[in-house]
């Protein structure tokens, strides 16, 4: 059966007036939850960076073991080279194999080389890596903190929270979608979260800007939903002053 627009307006007067018991059940928590989402956040930028220096590092020891490889690749050339040396048969022979073993010489002292600045980059990145998961662990003491304290002031309201969420979508289920949306809209774009509100002392309870006397009589007659001019909000009905039509 279709709800007349008074019977709409009293339903989206009770939405609201759960919604706001709601609103002052999750500010009593304050901050926690968003310093809660933050330190979360946190640890898992910790841990993205140090998967990051351990890929590093694994990058790191290939290029590590490479020099490695390449210097005892080097040795054993040196040592065939040598052993070739005893055998020349001239001196063209002799000066080859020399400048060989003067060029695997050189190739020992460059894999010595870079093996050092590489060893020196892992042991910087260990360092970081060490740095981190020392930042991390305070992170995870301050996060265990402060889901403890909004645990405990979660528990406090959740049986509260929970019925007027049961209340809350009886009461929009008995209105039309359409409705529904625009309220939740308007209550999303209003600081105070206030989307439907009364007629006070002749201002919109909302922004607090004044309501013409006629406009107030419309209200009151509830024959249409009237929203303020100024803020957008619903306007459900007007306090007990008496209205007077001009």
């Amino acid at each position: 059966m279709e709800l007349t627009v008074a019977q709409k307006l009293e339903t989206l007067l009770k939405l609201q007036s759960i919604d706001s018991q709601l609103d002052e059940l999750r500010k009593l928590r304050g901050d926690l939850p968003d310093e809660v989402r933050d330190l979360e956040d946190e640890v898992i930028g910790f841990e993205t960076r140090i998967g990051k220096f351990k890929k590093e590092i694994d990058t790191l020891e290939v290029e590590l073991n490479g020099y490695r490889a390449g210097k005892k690749e080097a040795e054993k050339l040196i040592q065939k080279y040598k052993d070739q040396q005893m055998n020349v048969r001239n001196n063209r022979e002799y000066d080859a194999i020399a400048k060989e073993l003067e060029l695997q010489e050189l190739e020992i002292q460059l894999a010595d080389k870079r093996t050092r600045e590489t060893e020196f980059k892992i042991k910087n990145k260990n360092t970081e890596i060490s740095d981190v998961e020392s930042a991390m662990a305070n992170r995870k003491k301050d996060l265990e903190v402060k889901r403890k304290e909004l645990d405990v002031l979660v528990a406090e309201s959740q049986e509260d929270e929970k019925k007027l969420t049961v209340s809350r979508d009886k009461a929009a289920a008995n209105v039309e979608e359409r409705l529904v949306n625009a309220y939740n809209r308007i209550r999303g774009n209003a600081e105070n979260g206030l989307a439907v509100v009364m007629v006070k002392r002749g201002a919109c309870g909302g922004c607090f800007n004044i309501v013409p006397p006629q406009r107030q009589a419309d209200i009151k007659d509830k024959k249409k939903i009237i929203v303020c001019e100024h803020c957008g909000r619903i306007l459900a009905d007007v306090d007990a002053v008496e209205i007077v039509r001009r």
